[in-house]
Formats: structure tokens, sequence, C-alpha cells
């Protein structure tokens, strides 16, 4: 009786103490927080770690309560920005030794939070940068910004399947070609030309590691026509060794687009890039930095402009996802990354459910023309694309 008595003591305190965790868990909050900066994509950085949001309780894959300039945002924790959607929100916390890598940043995946929170509206410039972010008249500053617990854990499986590791060192892709290295690679669907459309990382841009790869690889294959979603023209000439790369011989447009495809200016800019393949020489290659969310969607359009399935197209985008992360066809994580990302955006982009049955081509015409193409100007497109 006395050992009953004292298993199921010992039974109500752990109990009791697992409910005092949760609920200590749960009510975890973080005040006196600020923006104290946005970048170019309208990520909000604030004034508070890594380390010292995780030593209040939080933890990966927690679902929280963002109070953003008195405006309540419902968002997980995670580490990267690909842990969610496209198109949903995030809070990045990123925990290093090092204080300028220690951070938190409010983002959307794909989007622009600082405008979508109607806190500030980018400006762009033709110097570098090339952007520059204005606060909406009324908008107390610096912004106030707290951080509450709304479901311990209610993300923690999602955010386990997402995750994604990168080197940026080439030794240590050793089952990787240098081109495939850098992200280089033809685009081959639905009725493009061998040898006409290649994608890549950036051949210029050396914060990854893989602009001279890029660059070697574009120069073997002769590309003539550079499409640059990423940078405006001086961002582009600054990076170290532009003058002596293949890449700043050729011709080259410096689009400067930011990473919401629904935005005005992505449309536009988009629309200046067709128009610049279609009165260039081929071969044409597209870029961003990492070659993998606006060079992959810009390729995707084109490929369903030119006929490609649903199938050809999500299997170009996860080559990226092979390339940099080593993610493979018939996983999971395949699954759940290409329904996330680019079905996704296509989808929304043409006004669907799903891509998956439609008329592709049909949807990127209507598509190419709600952007502001003529009809004439996406025959001259798919003429330089095709035989």
């Amino acid at each position: 009786m006395k050992k009953m008595l004292s298993l199921l003591l010992t039974v109500i305190l752990c109990l009791t103490m697992a409910v005092s965790v949760i609920a200590e868990d749960t009510a975890a909050q973080m005040s006196g927080i600020t923006v104290a900066d946005i970048q170019k994509y309208g990520n909000l950085v604030l004034s508070v770690s890594g380390t010292d949001l995780m030593a209040e309780g939080f933890s990966y894959g927690d679902i929280v309560d963002v109070t953003i300039n008195g405006q309540v945002y419902e968002m997980p924790v995670g580490s990267n920005f690909a842990d969610v959607d496209q198109g949903e929100m995030i809070c990045r916390v990123v925990v290093k030794e090092e204080p300028k890598e220690d951070y938190v940043i409010l983002a959307i995946n794909m989007g622009d939070l600082a405008t979508t929170a109607g806190i500030a509206v980018k400006q762009t410039t033709e110097e570098a940068p090339g952007f520059l972010w204005e606060y909406n008249e009324g908008v107390q500053t610096p912004v106030a910004v707290t951080i509450g617990m709304k479901e311990k854990g209610g993300y923690y499986d999602q955010w386990t399947i997402r995750q994604l590791v990168r080197s940026e060192k080439r030794e240590d892709y050793p089952g990787l070609t240098d081109a495939e290295f850098a992200n280089f690679r033809m685009i081959r669907a639905g009725r493009i030309a061998d040898g006409k459309l290649y994608r890549s990382s950036s051949p210029v841009n050396p914060e990854i590691g893989r602009n001279t790869y890029a660059d070697a690889a574009a120069a073997e294959a002769g590309v003539k026509t550079f499409i640059n979603l990423a940078d405006n023209e001086e961002t582009m000439r600054l990076y170290e060794g532009f003058n002596d790369s293949y890449y700043a011989k050729q011709q080259i447009i410096a689009l400067n687009l930011g990473v919401d495809f629904s935005a005005d200016s992505f449309r536009e800019g988009l629309a200046k890039g067709l128009r610049f393949i279609a009165t260039g020489e081929a071969p044409y290659l597209i870029h961003c930095n990492e070659g993998k969310d606006r060079a992959g969607f810009t390729s995707a359009i084109l490929e369903c402009l030119m006929g490609a399935t649903a199938d050809e197209v999500v299997a170009d985008y996860m080559i990226t996802y092979h390339n940099y992360y080593g993610v493979e066809l018939g996983t999971e994580q395949y699954d759940i990354i290409a329904g996330s990302n680019i079905m996704k955006s296509l989808a929304t982009s043409f006004g669907l459910e799903t891509i998956e049955g439609a008329d592709l081509q049909a949807c990127a015409e209507k598509y190419l023309l709600s952007i502001g193409l003529t009809q004439e100007e996406i025959s001259a497109v798919q003429t330089a694309l095709g035989e």
C-alpha cells in the first residue's frame, strides 16, 4: 500500500511539473523589441538576438503571435525562410556565437513584410545597393514589436522535414560537377531548343562562392545574353572580379527585382527582362543570386510558355534543391518543397487551384499579357527560344 501511495505521489509530482513546464512555455513572451533594419526584400531585422529570444522559452517549431506596430500576425519560429510555404510569414531565428550572425528576422517567404504590414515603402535607386526604405507617414519609429507564444511545438513536424543544409565550399560537393555546384544547367522543357536557354547562380556575386564556376560554365556554353534578376547596374559592376569575368563582356540587363512575384515592380521588371530576351542574341542565361527563387520562377514561366508539362517544370525546378541540398526525387521532403514553392507560386500567378492538368501554355500567355507584354512580344520570345 505504501509503495502504491509513493508511486501515485511520484506520478502526480511528474504531471504537476509537466503542466508547469507547459504553462511556462505557453506563457513565453518578449516585449521591448524594435525593428532595427529593413532588408532589401522587406524583411524586418529585430533589435533582439536569436540567443536572447530562445532564452525566453521559444524553440524552433513553435507558433508565435507577433505584434508589429500594433497589428498581430501568427507565424512559426524557424531557422530558414524555406521553413514555410511561399507567401507565408516566418519568425526566422539564427543562433550563432558571432554576434553579427546571431539575429531574429520577421519575413514573408518570397514576399515583402514591410510593405504588407504597412510600415514602409521601398524606393529603387541607381546607386548601390539599389534600394531605400522610407517609413510611412504616421508610423512611430523605432517600430515596436512583441513576440508571444501561441502554440508550443505547433509547427515542429513541418519544421523538421523542411530542414535543408548547404555549404559554400566546393570540396563539400564531390559528387557534383563544377557546373552543378554553380547550379548551372541548360533548360530542356517543352519546345525550348537545345543550347538556347540556361539558368544558374550568379556568375558575378561572390556571396555564395559559386560565381567563378557559373561564369566559366557560361563561357563554355557560349552564353551571349544575361538576364540578372538580382542586381542593379552599379551593384553588379562593383563585385570584385567583375571586370575580368566572361560575363562582363556580354549583353546584360540588370533588373534589381525583389522576391514578391505579385508586386507590380517584379511584374514590370520581368516584362522588361523578357523583352530583352526577345531582342537579344542566344544563348540566354537567367540568374538571381542562388538561381533558385527568382530565376526558378522566371524559368518556369518560360517553360510553361514553351509548352512544358507540370512534371517537366517541377523536375527542372527541383534540380536546384538537389544541387544545393541533396534533396532526392521520391522523398516526402521533395514533394513538400515542390508543392510549397514552384507549384504554389505558378498556381497563384495563373489564378489556379493547382497547375496539374492545366493548359500551362495558355496560362503563361495570359499571365504575360497581364504584366504588360503584347501578343507580338510573346511570340518573339517563343521564336527566340524555339528551333
